[in-house]
């Protein structure tokens, strides 16, 4: 599976925000985004997942699956977690596998990875900001697929977390997956390709 753009544009809000980039990415590896606030990292993402229109140039992914498109197989992470306040943690992780097309999923292991297995009845809405991204992980390790897009990944997670984190992205590449991550951070992906954005403000 490769996963490529080219030439790409994109304009928000009747202004230009990045022009003439170009990526290429391949299952086993990953690529992080870096630039200033402003330069389009997450413009970018939201591009490929196809949540911001492509003003130039085109996205294509060889290989994976042929009848499905890439955000049918990707994870993307945002800087919002989309998590439902009134359901606990387990009902949260469930609800998404259902609606990501797994069906019932074993919550138990995911939530254990990211240490909220002790929390699993607890309302979403008593997270610390923390643990609501902790979750969210634990959605893109409970339901797999072969490309995530991380948007600023390690927002909100303390020195474990993060350190959880880069070992579940190493594990994700190494198991042929491939990862896009817009970040300010280092992610501990020591093989990581870097595309910096310009402009900015």
């Amino acid at each position: 599976m490769r996963l490529s753009g080219f030439d790409l544009a994109c304009q928000r809000g009747g202004r230009d925000v990045f022009a003439g980039v170009s990526f290429s990415v391949a299952s086993g590896e990953a690529l992080t985004i870096s630039g200033r606030n402003g330069a389009g990292k997450s413009s970018l993402l939201r591009m490929v997942v196809g949540l911001v229109r492509v003003a130039h140039g085109r996205i294509a992914l060889d290989g994976g699956d042929p009848e499905l498109n890439v955000a049918e197989q990707a994870h993307y992470l945002g800087h919002q977690d989309a998590l439902k306040p009134s359901l606990s943690v387990a009902e949260n992780l469930r609800f998404w596998s259902g609606f990501l097309g797994t069906g019932a999923a074993d919550v138990v292991e995911p939530l254990a990875a990211v240490g909220l297995d002790t929390l699993a009845d607890l309302p979403a809405a008593y997270l610390s900001a923390g643990q609501r991204r902790r979750l969210s992980i634990a959605r893109i390790l409970a339901v797999k697929r072969p490309i995530w897009l991380l948007d600023e990944p390690t927002s909100a997670l303390d020195a474990a977390a993060q350190q959880r984190l880069s070992e579940f992205m190493r594990a994700h590449v190494a198991g042929g997956g491939l990862i896009l991550a817009a970040t300010h951070s280092a992610l501990g992906l020591t093989d990581a390709q870097e595309l910096r954005l310009g402009g900015g403000r």
